[in-house]
Parts: C-alpha cells; sequence; structure tokens
C-alpha cells in the first residue's frame, strides 16, 4: 500500500534563511517538536539518526539515509522500518521562493510497504501533527531570526 502525507506552510523569509535553519541538524532540539533531535551530514548518502516525537504517539529513533540535497531548494530522506518494503517513508522538504521575498515550504511523505494500512491512521492524526508542529516552529524560529537582523 501507499500513502502520502502532505503539509505547506509560507515563510516570512527567504530560502536561503529557512534551508540553514532546517539542515542545521544540531539544532533541532532547541526549536523542534516533532523531530526532537537529528545527527549527521545534510549530504546525499548519509546516515542521519533522528528523534522522532509524534504528539501523542510513543517516541522512536530512526536512521534513514539523505537522498536529494539541493541547497535552499530541497531535502530528502528515505527510512526504513526493517527489510526494505516493509515500512519505507520518503521524507521530503521543497522550499520555493514567493514573488514577496518569502518561503513556501512544502512538507511531506510518501509512505509505502505491508505495514502501511494498519499505520494509516496514526499516521493521518499523529504524524500530520508532528509534520504540521514542526512546520510552525521553523517558521516561529525562521522569522524570529530574520526580524532580529
Amino acid at each position: 500500500m501507499k500513502f502520502h502525507l502532505h503539509t505547506e506552510i509560507t515563510i516570512d523569509a527567504p530560502p536561503a534563511d529557512v534551508w540553514k535553519t532546517l539542515t542545521n541538524l544540531n539544532d533541532y532540539q532547541e526549536w523542534n517538536p516533532f523531530i526532537t533531535s537529528a545527527e549527521g551530514d545534510v549530504a546525499v548518502g548519509a546516515r542521519l539518526v533522528n528523534h522522532m516525537a509524534p504528539p501523542g504517539g510513543k517516541a522512536m529513533t530512526f536512521k534513514p539515509t539523505v537522498t536529494v540535497v539541493e541547497p535552499e531548494q530541497t531535502f530528502e530522506w528515505l527510512g526504513r522500518l526493517g527489510l526494505p518494503g516493509l515500512f519505507d517513508g520518503r521524507h521530503r522538504f521543497e522550499l520555493r521562493a514567493t514573488d514577496d521575498g518569502g518561503t513556501h515550504l512544502i512538507h511531506g511523505e510518501r509512505f509505502q510497504g505491508l505495514l502501511v494500512r494498519p499505520l494509516k491512521r496514526s499516521l493521518e492524526t499523529k504524524t500530520l501533527a508532528g509534520f504540521e508542529a514542526m512546520n510552525l516552529a521553523l517558521k516561529d524560529r525562521v522569522e524570529a531570526a530574520a526580524s532580529c537582523r
């Protein structure tokens, strides 16, 4: 089964500012309510260690592999639970410049595998809420930094 989560938010700061915060994994613990800590290099092929705490869900650690890095545009990783095809998630952030100098963030994940169907309700509620909380926290952090300049 396949399933896709999709969120969007507009941030009043240029893509360079959003990218800087989004890819500074060491600072996630300071602002990110969903991925509460992250380690690794933002480079294709690198392995990350992410600690996730979905709202109302069980905290977990996952170790995805970075698959796409296009500075100030796209950051993506692929995470797997166990064997390929059991539960795979391709997590993606896309940054698009707006006409007024801001950034439109598209944040989503494409899931596929045998466990997607039994986990779908949790994905639709807890994981989606986590994405939305992360988006708002990212917006707040980036806009606060921009206003200090």
